[in-house]
């Protein structure tokens, strides 16, 4: 499992712009500045769609003010999903919607979370992290993937 200290893995995953499906090297979106990568069991779902996104929209202009650069919500889901998820919240260019959707990024990280016992699958933990220059500064993992509290916007911009 990644912790505090580490280097973000060198995984690349996909975003959907406006030219299409584009590749997102983490390692590269992480360089050279000050990034929030969050990261949830699925888009669509109660807690992620409610709370846990629309959090680091409300909160978007604060964490710019604390020196964050970009901010990226990471889900298992594919690049299709993730861009029409991220147009129902209105994320625009507040929130990058990255997809993990061949889940290479929640195992290289060790957050995999197995909800097979009611019908979801694979999915990723609910988690949080800061980073500055690829290397991991704060790292928060909720301890039940339904609540949305210190992966929460909020949260991360106490531990700035």
């Amino acid at each position: 499992m990644i912790k505090v200290g580490d280097n973000i893995p060198d995984i690349t995953l996909k975003q959907m712009t406006s030219a299409g499906p584009t590749d997102v090297s983490l390692r590269q979106y992480c360089a050279g500045r000050k990034v929030v990568i969050f990261a949830l069991p699925g888009a669509f779902t109660p807690t992620c769609s409610e709370s846990h996104v629309p959090s680091y929209i409300e909160q978007a202009q604060a964490l710019r003010d604390k020196g964050v650069e970009a901010v990226a919500c990471i889900s298992t889901a594919d690049f299709f999903v993730m861009d029409a998820w991220g147009k129902s919240l209105g994320t625009g260019d507040l929130v990058d919607m990255i997809a993990d959707g061949n889940h290479e990024f929640t195992r290289a990280a060790g957050m995999t979370l197995d909800l097979s016992g009611v019908g979801l699958g694979e999915r990723s933990q609910r988690y949080v992290m800061v980073l500055e220059d690829g290397v991991i500064k704060h790292l928060a993992m909720e301890s039940d993937p339904g609540a949305a509290t210190v992966s929460a916007a909020d949260a991360v911009l106490a531990a700035l």
